[in-house]
């Protein structure tokens, strides 16, 4: 409601368009050193709320010839000018530095890291860093000569390579009567992965590798490369141990057997043509959760996409050029 109201206002649409300019106005940059230039101010509902009580201070020590009163006002007054100079010199001369961000699945929400640097001798309190507009607040105090790091929440809402949103900072240390605040545009990037489908079904059957006979079937959902799902009655022996501690370790107990009777005889393919999904955002979302799994049980694995495909591989370098691909198909 209270948007709908703000939508009505004449001037909402000018605000609008002199913030939009405003932001323009921004160089693109990871680090920013904040100066008198890029560090704004000015007063809040109490700090106006202050000058107001000091106005009628000073008229009645006027009207009445109060000397206390005259004392009272301008020890006010000079504690308010002195509140002022400190607040805007929390963030004069602070350094913030975005640190590069990691990929992140959609839904989950991704975790912008800001490290701040204070070369003054004195310790800068109540700092506080947000998404602009979003009134989600980090705060933190820098020690003098130090560093600190906040974590800065963003949730982007789709899928793809996303620009790090327009950041504040801003403090109001330590009377509370002003607001001095900064606007900040980083330069960085973050890459936004499909959500894995919760509850994606097995893998699918791999495929004969080219070359080979592939005449007979396959045994299992995990029978490639020589290995397979352990099944009750193998032999001890025939389990991989190394990729059944992997396996366990990521909260999947999935024993992994190796194929004595047709090794290598599998390959295993991600593709999108055979998710049995209709929609784009749901194949990708199963992809994902494939790509996953393979890489949890430790497979050699390729992705099939529109116009791409990358060759068999695993491990991590494996599993992050997938989700790349997908992220951005």
């Amino acid at each position: 409601m209270r948007q709908f109201l703000r939508a009505l206002n004449p001037l909402a649409a000018l605000r609008r368009q002199v913030s939009r300019w405003m932001q323009a106005r921004l160089p693109l940059s990871d680090t920013l050193l904040l100066t008198q230039r890029n560090v704004y101010i000015l007063p809040t509902g109490a700090g106006w709320m202050l000058a107001l009580t000091l106005l009628v201070l000073l008229l009645a020590s006027i009207n009445f010839q109060l000397n206390l009163g005259y004392l009272l006002t301008f020890l006010l007054a000079g504690s308010a000018v002195a509140g002022m100079h400190i607040c805007h010199g929390t963030l004069r001369g602070l350094t913030l530095h975005l640190q590069p961000p990691e990929p992140q699945f959609l839904g989950q929400g991704a975790a912008l890291t800001v490290q701040l640097a204070n070369e003054r001798r004195s310790p800068r309190r109540a700092v506080a860093l947000a998404v602009h507009g979003s009134g989600h607040w980090a705060w933190t105090d820098v020690p003098a000569q130090g560093n600190a790091q906040v974590q800065i929440a963003f949730s982007p809402s789709q899928r793809g390579l996303h620009p790090v949103p327009l950041l504040t900072a801003e403090t109001r240390y330590p009377l509370g009567t002003f607001r001095v605040w900064a606007l900040w545009r980083p330069a960085a990037q973050v890459l936004v992965y499909p959500a894995p489908e919760p509850g994606a079904p097995p893998l699918p059957p791999g495929e004969p590798r080219s070359g080979g006979t592939g005449s007979a079937p396959s045994h299992g959902r995990t029978e490639f490369d020589g290995v397979r799902a352990y099944r009750r009655g193998d032999p001890m022996k025939l389990v991989v141990w190394k990729k059944a501690a992997q396996a366990f370790a990521s909260g999947n107990g999935t024993l992994i057997a190796r194929d004595a009777q047709q090794p290598h005889r599998h390959e295993l393919w991600l593709d999108h043509a055979h998710t049995g999904l209709g929609d784009l955002e749901t194949r990708l979302s199963r992809l994902t959760a494939w790509v996953l799994q393979a890489d949890r049980l430790g497979l050699d694995y390729g992705l099939r996409l529109p116009g791409q495909e990358i060759a068999m591989g695993h491990g991590a370098a494996q599993r992050r050029r997938c989700l790349e691909a997908l992220a951005l198909c």
